[in-house]
């Protein structure tokens, strides 16, 4: 599937091919989307079959208003304090579902609660108001894969298993959204993303919990043990590179290696590599290196995000 440019034309295409039950995939400041009308099973069944994705893996549904969202899940004050103040942007709330929302059972992989999103990209949004309808959309990539930060990465990914790839340019985070369960009065982060834990802290004015791990269902994208893997070995923490390892560096002082580099952000810049994260484990994947050694990454900020993405790409696989 070749991409095709994002321009109004197009948009009115993919909509209209949402509308028939086929896949599209979009561009969002986080990562590209694959989308299906959220309201259509046959539709959402596309959207594991085309990724390889597990069923009990929920999906985020992305919505193009607070209307749209209190449509479909019941906004807690909390929630609704979050949404107003990150609204349209990187931060997923998952949210009791309404009876009435309409929604495929397989969205929410039979829990009674859904994960919401309004993304914050013109093209995004002008394919949901097109589309005038919430759209189901993972990240546009293989199940379990490096996450899509360009439209040829969807390609690469996913072929002819999507019926349109819009293309808009490299995502501008790089990295997938914050998902904050605010089902009940404590709000519990569920995966760190693009929205870091402390600037969500400061809106709130209080202290946000962190998610027990190892759970057997996950309640929201992102959770599973083995996730955003290339198919490389990776090895976190390294201080040295081994033969044969390719290096995935941060920071001025790099440790000499023979395979392919590429620094992150030779200033310590966790914004930087952030965005650079998963189109770096792709290319070193690429360079045919059967192990893709990691150098430390510092754990605050965006930095807690890119070592949750780095641990589950080091986890064991299946």
């Amino acid at each position: 599937m070749t991409p095709v440019p994002a321009t109004e034309a197009n948009i009115a295409k993919a909509a209209a091919l949402l509308r028939a039950g086929h896949l599209v995939a979009f561009p969002t400041e986080t990562v590209y989307g694959l989308g299906a009308n959220a309201r259509d099973g046959a539709a959402v069944a596309r959207i594991f079959e085309a990724k390889g994705r597990p069923r009990f893996n929920p999906l985020i549904v992305h919505v193009h208003d607070l209307g749209q969202a209190e449509g479909i899940a019941l906004v807690g004050e909390k929630a609704l304090h979050l949404a107003r103040a990150f609204w349209p942007g990187p931060l997923t709330l998952v949210l009791k579902r309404r009876e009435s929302s309409g929604l495929s059972d397989l969205v929410s992989a039979g829990l009674d609660t859904v994960a919401v999103r309004m993304p914050d990209h013109p093209i995004a949004r002008a394919l949901l108001k097109a589309a005038g309808f919430p759209l189901a959309a993972p990240s546009a990539n293989r199940s379990g894969h490096v996450s899509a930060t360009i439209a040829r990465h969807v390609a690469d990914d996913l072929g002819n298993r999507v019926a349109m790839v819009l293309d808009g340019g490299p995502a501008a985070h790089g990295i997938e959204s914050t998902v904050l369960d605010a089902t009940g009065e404590t709000i519990v982060m569920l995966r760190p993303g693009a929205v870091p834990a402390e600037t969500i802290e400061a809106v709130l004015g209080e202290r946000i919990e962190r998610a027990l791990e190892g759970g057997v269902k996950p309640l929201s994208p992102g959770q599973l043990e083995s996730h955003y893997a290339p198919r490389a070995s990776v090895r976190l923490d390294a201080n040295r590179v081994e033969a044969g390892e390719a290096l995935l560096a941060f920071g001025p002082d790099v440790p000499p290696a023979r395979g392919p580099v590429i620094n992150l952000s030779p200033s310590g810049d966790l914004v930087e590599a952030a965005a650079g994260l998963f189109a770096a484990l792709r290319a070193l994947d690429k360079s045919g290196a059967t192990s893709i050694a990691v150098m430390p990454i510092p754990n605050h900020g965006l930095g807690e995000a890119i070592n949750d993405r780095l641990r589950r790409a080091a986890a064991p696989r299946g």
